[in-house]
């Protein structure tokens, strides 16, 4: 080719286009790799800065973090965990002021009662019928073998329920009846559960005591005013072993055993919002606990009791609140012959719980009167 024509194609013209196609090239890939970069950015789950930012950002977990170390599995705090965690507002919301009566020990023996009461089951509960109306929950005490079977055992008092009390019981306004004390097994021990049967018969819920173990330490649940109530009695007043239940044999629930009481305790509170001990203990004729008694209490009220209501003492004694919890030491009689001022002065026992969780506990005074009817003094409260 002649040189006059190589140079002819580098004309100014055939340059320009030549640099216009190379810009628009460079354009198009710089336009790519913009949009690669949006992408990185926008990819689900990372931060606008990316990865590593992420990664090196202080506070920000990558992963869900171990639970804390040391702490052994407990199926009971775990359960409780559990409700906790399914509890809502809307579960909450619909709880209202929840009040909860317990009196001490009642003695529905024909021989321990009056003429008029004997003919008239209803007469013992006349002047506590006004009073117990103004709870959602009542408990007693019942202090006899409620039961029309066995022979009675060799002890210094014996007694034995007439059976067709029970219901007049349950019409007053009872709803729960502990039956782990020193007098249910009067007539045998087959018939602590024969009382259970006959109690629950009737309409109410037995307390403590059951066929085997594993039933006389159950909680019993009542949901009232929008509250899971758990309810657990022991008896720390046995006349021999052999009351107590042990695996397959009936009996009662020991008070003895502030571990033993604790762990029934702690089942409770893991199926509950609230949870109520009933315990007879103390020593007969005393005004004031025993030590063990207060360690006992303790025990339960770590684990998760928000109440304690105590009998057997045949005496009124104080009302304290230990770690906020209100105990009521013991309660005295209350459907009881009047055998002394002592043995007379008694008192209903008031437990109040506020939907917010707050609480009032008090003990509302009555007196035994000659016919052994408990009746309200008229005087104030006293309240912890």
């Amino acid at each position: 080719m002649p040189a006059t024509t190589a140079t002819r194609w580098w004309t100014p013209m055939t340059v320009a286009v030549a640099l216009a196609a190379l810009a628009a090239t460079i354009l198009v890939a710089a336009i790519v790799a913009a949009d690669r970069l949006e992408g990185v950015a926008a990819a689900p789950g990372e931060p606008s800065g990316g990865p590593s930012s992420a990664a090196s950002s202080p506070g920000t977990p990558d992963a869900t973090p171990d639970p804390a170390p040391g702490v052994p599995d407990d199926p009971a705090v775990d359960a409780r965990r559990e409700l906790a965690e399914d509890e809502s507002p809307s579960a909450t919301s619909d709880r209202g002021t929840l009040t909860v009566h317990h009196v001490g020990d009642v003695n529905l023996d024909p021989s321990q009662q009056s003429a008029a009461s004997v003919a008239d089951p209803a007469n013992p509960w006349n002047g506590v019928r006004d009073t117990f109306a103004d709870a959602d929950l009542v408990l007693v005490n019942l202090e006899c073998a409620a039961t029309d079977g066995g022979a009675p055992l060799d002890k210094q008092f014996v007694f034995r329920c007439e059976l067709d009390a029970l219901p007049a019981m349950r019409d007053a306004g009872v709803d729960v009846v502990t039956l782990a004390n020193n007098h249910t097994g009067d007539y045998g021990v087959p018939g602590i559960v024969d009382s259970l049967r006959n109690v629950e018969a009737a309409g109410m819920i037995g307390v403590g005591v059951g066929a085997d173990e594993a039933e006389a330490y159950r909680p019993r649940i009542v949901e009232v005013q929008g509250w899971r109530v758990a309810i657990v009695g022991f008896g720390g007043v046995v006349p021999t072993p052999d009351w107590t239940a042990r695996d397959g044999a009936p009996g009662q629930a020991s008070g003895y055993d502030p571990v033993r009481m604790a762990r029934a305790v702690e089942v409770a509170a893991a199926d509950a919002d609230l949870v109520i001990a009933t315990v007879h203990w103390g020593e007969e004729g005393a005004f004031t606990p025993r030590p063990e008694d207060r360690d006992k209490a303790d025990a339960m009220i770590a684990a998760g009791a928000d109440v304690v209501f105590g009998h057997h003492a045949h005496r009124l004694q104080p009302l304290e609140r230990v770690d906020d919890v209100p105990v009521f030491w013991n309660l005295g009689n209350f459907v009881w012959p009047s055998l002394s001022e002592d043995a007379s002065r008694t008192a209903v026992a008031e437990f109040t719980v506020e939907p917010d969780g707050r609480t009032r506990a008090c003990l509302r005074p009555f007196r035994i009167d000659g016919g052994g009817v408990p009746r309200p003094t008229g005087d104030g409260p006293d309240c912890a």
